[in-house]
């Protein structure tokens, strides 16, 4: 005998709502007839990946999460670009805008929410739009063909993806918001800074503790104006401030809402047999909206739907694990201080690291990590399960203390324990999967659970549950590192193929390779657009199209979308008649402000973009490249010229260094400094290059860094001359080039390497010989792009004539 089916209809085709369904087939494939209404064009997809699409990383087909087939399987009735206007309580059913009317026995309201459009004169404006939908993407894409300054308007994490997909493609980017630290709902104040100094490092610019006023233009948006009096321009402006639950069909047939569908326990509306989920719903005056707890109520939903024995949903800690920018940050519950509470701290400056725990009555009720986010899901865990950590060491609770390393910390986690946030993907569900299916890898992991799929943040533990499900039969680097998720060639491949292959164009490389995503992204363009320099350098012609703004622009945009410049002065050395006319070029162009920079240049800052090549031309010095990957300055001090205690001459030594390798591209920026004697007054132990003045000789220290990474350069070696200085920072140079990974500073890539192989190769009279003279090859064929854009009217036209908006 055939039971016939109950009818259950879900309302929205978003993630909270056919993830709920997904969990009931599996709990009972036979209960339910299913009719899903989307009023999207598309199946079902991950929303946290719209800014990949945006920023041309992904293709909207890979970010659906179940395709048409997915639906057509489980005999699921989709019916998409309809959306249900009515629903008759009485009845039950509802009816589509396109006259489509359905019964149902149970009917789930996922109707998710509607962005917040700030009610501002001129928000009605053509260029003015939220970022929620596909569709957003697509617009705002053809936008950034056509114009070339955005504004975002919300710190939060989706107005930051958001900035991060204008910077991708091509646009300048100001990101406004109200309060002075970003990301505050997530982040503290410490981590919030170290995002915003990661995110400035590259390119978006922040307007913050500013108060939209006014959207100006005619038909089209011109402006944002501050309460202030200040203007910023833009031909487009996105609001990312927030979200509302979508209630208007709840409304309208007399469910209770207050903002929110209000929600019981088990999802129950006050309609009978009307159910809510996801961010639409308000349970204990609670509308959440991250992933997890959307999930986990669907969970409980499936379950009471099923006829399952469920316990109630009580609500959700708030947390959220993810990837900001490439960044990868954490918080979970309260990690504000307050009273009664007490935190821990790690803030490592040498590696870029924060973590804080926040502790109440012995008890974890709050976290915040940023750049080591590894510790999140156990920390979680102590979190949900009230653990008593009145006897550990505390700052043991930052770090893996069961003694067993990843394994054993992963091995300690409930089943039921959330790995990937953005996906709701428990570790029961991975070690099983990897048990059935015989899974090997992370990649097949997230191709058979999504986790990781999203903001990659869990692929650390993913990578531990591997280990710890496989034992020794898992090879963690069995998996190769990628130059992005674009192609599955790392950066030795992808030389090996420009050099054995003659390829000659970013587009050429991305073809014979077969890159999955055919225009790019913003981390294998610029990278691909290196290494062909870097292989044939007399040949190649430079791609300005895959190269950042700044270096694009030949210019760094400050936050007020002004830009700085900085001209060479060599070794920091100078003269009264450079100086006076750097002075007056800096009245002739009303620049507002001039400083000193940590590499001892002048800093002319508050430039016009229109103003650059004219004031370039009056200056008529080369560029400084302070906005390159590049030599950036060589920093002396006055040595044996001038100094009692100077041993060398410093500052000559510096002046040879600097003309000798400006305009040098290299794969991270680049800085010099020579000391005249071991006091260090150059600081040069903390530079990429730093020499050093000692009896009989010069040292030279590798892989120093004085920024967010702090460390120390390695001794790489003691020569005699100052025509050694220059020989062996040839070498040295050109083999950080050529083995460097694009955007490795060399504070990295000697750990990676290892100073010992660095020294036996420049060490190698043969092998320096040949580094050295690859690197004549590559300067001979510089040419200071200042000089170029003042004698060509195209440079100046396509990048910087000032566009009358229109």
């Amino acid at each position: 005998m055939t039971v016939k089916k109950e009818k259950l209809v879900l309302v929205g085709n978003g993630m909270a709502g056919v993830n709920a369904v997904e969990h009931l087939l599996k709990l009972t494939p036979d209960k339910y007839e299913v009719t899903i209404f989307g009023s999207e064009p598309h199946p079902n997809y991950n929303r946290i990946l719209l800014s990949y699409v945006l920023a041309g990383d992904s293709k909207v087909e890979d970010i659906v999460i179940h395709p048409y087939e997915w639906y057509a399987n489980n005999h699921i009735t989709l019916h998409t670009n309809q959306t249900i206007t009515d629903i008759d309580t009485a009845a039950q059913t509802v009816t589509s805008d396109k006259g489509l009317t359905v019964s149902y026995d149970k009917l789930i309201l996922a109707t998710g929410s509607n962005p917040f459009m700030i009610p501002m004169p001129g928000a009605d404006k053509e260029g003015v739009m939220a970022y929620r939908t596909i569709r957003d993407c697509e617009i705002m894409i053809e936008s950034a063909k056509k114009y070339k300054k955005a504004i975002v308007i919300g710190g939060g994490l989706l107005g930051l993806e958001a900035a991060r997909g204008f910077l991708n493609l091509g646009m300048k980017v100001d990101v406004v918001h109200i309060v002075d630290t970003i990301m505050e709902r997530q982040l503290d104040r410490t981590a919030s800074k170290m995002l915003q100094a990661a995110l400035e490092e590259q390119g978006i610019n922040f307007l913050l503790e500013k108060q939209s006023a006014e959207i100006v233009g005619d038909k089209r948006v011109t402006g944002l104006k501050f309460k202030d009096g200040t203007v910023a321009e833009a031909n487009l402006i996105v609001m990312a401030v927030g979200i509302r639950p979508n209630v208007e069909l709840a409304k309208k047939a007399g469910v209770e809402c207050n903002p929110g569908i209000i929600v019981n326990d088990y999802l129950q509306t006050s309609a009978p047999n009307v159910y809510a989920v996801g961010e639409c719903a308000m349970h204990r005056g609670i509308a959440y909206g991250l992933v997890a707890p959307l999930y986990e109520q669907g969970a409980v939903l499936a379950k009471h739907l099923a006829g399952v024995e469920t316990g109630p949903y009580e609500g959700s800690i708030l947390y959220t694990k993810l990837k900001v920018s490439g960044v990868d940050v954490f918080s979970g519950g309260q990690f504000g201080d307050a009273e009664g509470t007490k935190a821990i701290r790690i803030h490592d400056e040498f590696t870029g690291v924060y973590k804080k725990v926040v502790i109440k009555d012995n008890k974890i009720i709050g976290a915040v990590l940023f750049g080591d986010t590894a510790d999140g899901t156990r920390l979680m865990q102590m979190i949900r399960e009230e653990t008593d950590v009145s006897g550990l060491e505390k700052t043991a609770i930052l770090t893996d203390s069961s003694g067993g390393g990843a394994a054993s910390g992963v091995a300690d986690m409930k089943d039921d324990a959330i790995i990937c946030g953005c996906n709701g993907v428990t570790k029961g569900t991975i070690c099983s999967v990897i048990k059935d299916q015989g899974l090997t890898t992370v990649d097949e992991v997230k191709n058979c659970t999504t986790a990781s799929r999203s903001c990659g943040g869990c692929k650390p533990l993913v990578s531990d549950l591997l280990a710890f499900t496989l034992g020794a039969s898992y090879d963690k680097n069995a998996a190769k590192e990628t130059i992005c998720a674009c192609t599955d060639h790392t950066r030795d491949e992808v030389v090996t193929a420009i050099r054995e292959k003659g390829l000659s164009h970013v587009r050429e490389v991305m073809n014979v390779l077969g890159w999955k995503n055919d225009e790019g992204c913003s981390k294998c363009r610029p990278a691909l657009n290196y290494y062909l320099g870097m292989v044939s350098p007399d040949t190649y012609k430079d791609d300005s199209t895959s190269r950042f703004v700044n270096e694009r622009m030949h210019a760094n945009i400050q936050k007020d979308g002004t830009y700085s410049v900085v001209p060479r002065i060599y070794g920091g050395v100078t003269n009264p008649t450079e100086l006076k006319r750097i002075a007056e070029v800096a009245e002739q162009f009303n620049v507002p402000t001039v400083k000193f920079t940590g590499g001892q240049r002048l800093d002319l800052l508050g430039v016009k973009k229109e103003d650059l090549t004219a004031m370039w031309e009056a200056l008529d010095m080369p560029s400084g490249y302070a906005y390159g990957k590049a030599l950036r300055t060589v920093k002396t001090c006055v040595g044996e010229t001038f100094c009692r205690f100077g041993t060398g001459d410093a500052m000559g030594v510096g002046i040879e260094l600097e003309k000798r390798f400006e305009r040098l591209n290299t794969p991270a920026k680049v800085k010099l400094a020579v000391s005249g004697c071991p006091r260090n007054c150059a600081e040069s132990g903390i530079k990429d290059l730093g020499i050093v003045s000692v009896d009989g000789g010069w040292e030279l220290y590798a892989g120093g860094n004085g920024g967010v990474k702090v460390r120390v350069g390695d001794l790489l070696t003691t020569v005699k001359t100052e025509q050694d200085i220059i020989e062996y920072t040839e070498a040295y140079l050109q083999y950080y080039r050529e083995t460097g990974k694009y955007g490795e500073r060399t504070s990295e890539w000697v750990h990676r390497l290892g100073i010992e192989h660095i020294r036996d190769v420049v060490e190698n009279e043969e092998e320096r010989k040949q580094l050295c003279a690859r690197m004549d090859l590559a300067l001979s064929v510089t040419k200071d792009p200042w000089k170029q854009a003042i004698d060509s009217k195209k440079i100046q036209r396509d990048l910087y004539e000032v566009v009358e908006l229109n």
